[in-house]
């Protein structure tokens, strides 16, 4: 892979109890430091960018690895959850798919290993690993 740049610029105004408005090429919100750390929390905080970012990954590869194996799914959803503790920092991906009726039973092992490999593939999610981030996946397949 080449090298990839993004850029983001944060204005922040009135300290700590204030927010920030956060500029990508796609992205235009309201950040803040979260009430529970003292902040305004009148924004998206670091933690909800983070867990984000790792969901849009690991859907993003997820989605792709479907598309490339023609599986007849017809909704993707993927719920994540961070917590973080003393001892802990961990995400669970919770990804649902919901696949015709006429998936074969080849199709259905292939999905299910998908939700596994989808992780593997997913750059901010190996990044984080690196990091001590325990990450999991719970996933869950139902048919239309």
């Amino acid at each position: 892979m080449g090298i990839s740049k993004t850029n983001a610029n944060v204005v922040w105004r009135n300290g700590v109890k204030g927010d920030g408005l956060l500029k990508t090429e796609v992205i235009d919100t309201k950040i803040a430091i979260p009430v529970s750390s003292g902040g305004s929390g009148n924004g998206a905080s670091p933690m909800e960018f983070l867990l984000s970012s790792v969901t849009a990954c690991y859907t993003g590869v997820l989605v792709s690895m479907i598309d490339s194996r023609e599986l007849p799914v017809e909704e993707v959803t993927v719920n994540s959850e961070v917590s973080v503790n003393d001892k802990e920092f961990k995400i669970i991906h919770y990804p649902r798919l919901v696949l015709s009726n006429s998936v074969t039973e080849k199709q259905l092992e292939l999905a299910n290993r998908l939700f596994v490999s989808a992780d593997k593939g997913c750059a901010v999610g190996n990044l984080l690993k690196k990091a001590d981030v325990k990450i999991e996946v719970q996933g869950e397949i139902s048919t239309k």
